[in-house]
């Protein structure tokens, strides 16, 4: 399983449910990412979107606690249990949790592979996504060019989960 997230130099994800940037070519670099694939997301997630409406191309599965919540165009699940089962039914293909913070850290010792934004600005975040750089198990594999948006500069990174066998 992978995971695609972007940070801000404290590893800040959001405020109040929402982003806190807008960059477009991270926009764009989510969409290339993860059309065609599957999508884990959490409820919160799902309702930051435009109309609280599942993203198009992609199965969207998402996890709440919140039983009898439905959304048309997505796959609910309740439980971590509930979700490993039905994620087996997309064994083979490709399989992005995107957020939020809670889905994050429950599934992180799933995913292999993290695509992360890193934003060289702090902000005033109130969610977090764990610090991959104090992470033993992982390991930035990857850091492309430096790139600016009006006054942020940002680079696309890539993580992969460290085999202690490898060591």
């Amino acid at each position: 399983m992978n995971l695609i997230v972007a940070v801000d130099k404290n590893w800040g994800i959001g405020k109040d449910n929402k982003m806190m940037w807008s960059l477009p070519a991270d926009m764009k670099f989510f969409r290339e990412k993860t059309t065609g694939h599957v999508v884990v997301m959490g409820r919160k997630t799902l309702e930051s979107f435009p109309n609280g409406l599942p993203l198009k191309n992609r199965v969207n599965v998402v996890m709440t606690r919140r039983r009898g919540f439905e959304v048309k165009g997505a796959v609910m699940v309740y439980t971590e249990e509930e979700l490993m089962k039905r994620l087996e039914e997309y064994e083979g293909e490709e399989i992005y949790v995107i957020g939020g913070a809670q889905v994050y850290r429950q599934l992180l010792p799933y995913c292999d592979t993290a695509y992360v934004t890193k934003i060289d600005h702090a902000f005033d975040a109130d969610t977090y996504f764990p610090n991959l750089d104090e992470l033993p198990e992982w390991k930035q594999t990857e850091e492309g060019e430096e790139q600016t948006c009006f006054d942020l500069e940002y680079r696309f990174t890539k993580y992969e989960r460290v085999n202690e066998v490898d060591e």
